[in-house]
């Protein structure tokens, strides 16, 4: 999966000019003519030439840093990943550095661009909700860079994953609401451009077609966060489709679902039933307790990091990726069970 970075040299030997004429045109430099510029920037650009990249003939040259792309540090699994992750780097004598996306597929690029530069000798990656090009990551690979990928993977790019089952644990939190009573019960999803939105819509459906309820696509609906769920649960009750029960893609949207509920007077659990996933800090907190999914974001950052590490020490230039799939549990509490 390793191959030879492009140097400078490699440009310029196959133009026929020197090392620091490409080096020159590269910068814009004003005593290079336009022609030559553009035939350096259009094959480096084609080659994909990036300065200072890891050079993959000094095999055992490590810079002892691996890069971690994450979406959003604030986020409580993410910040569990991130300690997972660090303890196994600090075992290793690794320093980490820490890139956050904050959701955009434009920083993540840049991101990518970023640690490619730093040297960095390993990345592990969970995408942004717009990413749906990959060719950055896939330039990660290209310059020796082994790829891990926790939580929302890129099945487009082959590398190692670490993942739990989302489909069956949306199918188990789901059917626990069926088993107290649940009728009609909504499903606030993530974006269906990630394959966790998908598989977690999908654990969904499926329980209730198991459970033999029908499927109502007006209690679907893209909301994936605090004031997202807020708007949902207000636009249900103004047209009159009230559920029973919320399963929500994560705890900051169940909980802003239960609030807004409790503040247009729904009782939870009496009359209507909240399921988060993460079990973050908050489920603890709130009233009644949140029930969640746990996620064991620890378990998979400690994973996702012992398989990079195995790759950037073992040398390999070939070799099979990997699917390390972890349990998750559904932590039952008082926002689904009545009393």
């Amino acid at each position: 999966m390793r191959s030879n970075q492009i140097t400078i040299k490699d440009i310029a030997r196959i133009l026929g000019i020197s090392p620091s004429t490409v080096s020159r045109a590269l910068k814009d430099h004003p005593d290079i003519n336009v022609d030559t510029k553009k035939a350096v920037n259009d094959l480096a650009s084609k080659l994909k030439y990036r300065p200072n990249a890891v050079a993959l003939s000094l095999k055992n040259s490590r810079s002892n840093t691996i890069g971690v792309m994450i979406p959003e540090i604030v986020h409580y699994f993410f910040s569990s990943v991130i300690s997972g992750i660090d303890d196994v780097a600090s075992q290793k004598g690794f320093t980490v550095i820490i890139c956050q996306s904050n959701e955009s597929y434009d920083r993540e690029v840049a991101n990518a661009r970023t640690l490619l530069s730093h040297r960095v000798d390993g990345v592990l990656v969970s995408i942004s909700k717009e990413t749906n090009s990959f060719d950055h990551l896939i330039d990660l690979q290209e310059g020796g860079i082994p790829l891990v990928f926790f939580d929302r993977i890129a099945s487009e790019v082959n590398a190692d994953q670490v993942v739990i089952d989302d489909m069956e644990a949306s199918y188990k939190a789901t059917r626990h609401m069926i088993e107290t009573g649940r009728k009609r019960i909504a499903h606030f999803a993530g974006p269906q451009s990630l394959v966790i939105g998908r598989d977690r819509l999908q654990g969904y459906l499926n329980a209730l077609t198991e459970a033999g309820l029908p499927i109502d696509n007006r209690l679907i609906i893209e909301a994936d966060d605090f004031e997202k769920a807020r708007n949902a649960v207000v636009e249900l009750i103004d047209a009159g489709i009230v559920p029973d029960g919320i399963f929500a893609v994560n705890d900051l949207t169940a909980i802003g679902a239960m609030q807004t509920f409790q503040k247009k007077g729904f009782k939870v659990p009496d009359e209507i039933s909240i399921v988060g996933f993460s079990d973050g800090r908050f489920s603890g907190i709130t009233d009644p307790n949140l029930t969640s999914v746990d996620q064991h974001g620890y378990e998979m950052g400690t994973t996702a990091a012992e398989i990079l590490f195995n790759r950037i020490l073992s040398n390999e230039t070939e070799y099979i990726p990997e699917v390390r799939i972890l349990s998750a549990d559904l932590i039952v509490r008082g926002s689904s069970l009545k009393e």
